[in-house]
């Protein structure tokens, strides 16, 4: 059996008006996060650590930020084709771990939706996905509430 590692890491830019989507639940929040998609920061660091455990490249390079039909897309249908392209290699998800950094709104509350969204997209158990949410201490951009960032690590398998 092989057994592989991938690292994401994501940031958008936030502005006022603009709706926020984490891992597949829009919340109620006064600032949303700015991107080509929906910006959903989350989902997009969870794509590369699972493209990049794959050694599949990136979410950037299967879709594009110039390309306009991924213009305004629900990141849901972009994990869903993630988890289509690794298992077409023969990958299965083992887990993911996922750290949110972000000022406001506070996450926890929505872990569990989050995850349960998520698993069903990704077609895996949910406690196969962790998140964690954390501030950044009101240092840097995270701090000045100017944008959201979220790590992310994948283990895959082949039999």
């Amino acid at each position: 059996m092989k057994i592989r590692v991938g690292q994401g890491y994501d940031v958008h830019r936030q502005g006022e008006g603009e709706e926020l989507w984490l891992g597949g639940i829009k919340f109620d929040h006064t600032h949303g996060l700015i991107g080509h998609s929906d910006a959903d920061v989350l989902i997009h660091a969870i794509c590369d650590a699972v493209l990049g455990a794959a050694n599949m490249r990136d979410i950037g390079y299967h879709f594009a930020d110039t390309d306009p039909q991924f213009k305004g897309i629900d990141s849901k249908i972009l994990l869903k084709d993630v988890m289509e392209i690794v298992r077409k290699e023969g990958w299965e998800l083992g887990n993911v771990d996922c750290t949110i950094v972000a000022e406001k709104p506070k996450i926890n509350p929505h872990i569990p939706a989050m995850k349960k969204c998520m698993a069903e997209v990704m077609n895996v158990d949910e406690e196969d996905i962790s998140i964690k949410a954390t501030t950044s201490e009101k240092m840097g951009f995270v701090g000045r509430e100017e944008g959201m960032a979220v790590h992310a690590v994948a283990l895959i398998t082949k039999s």
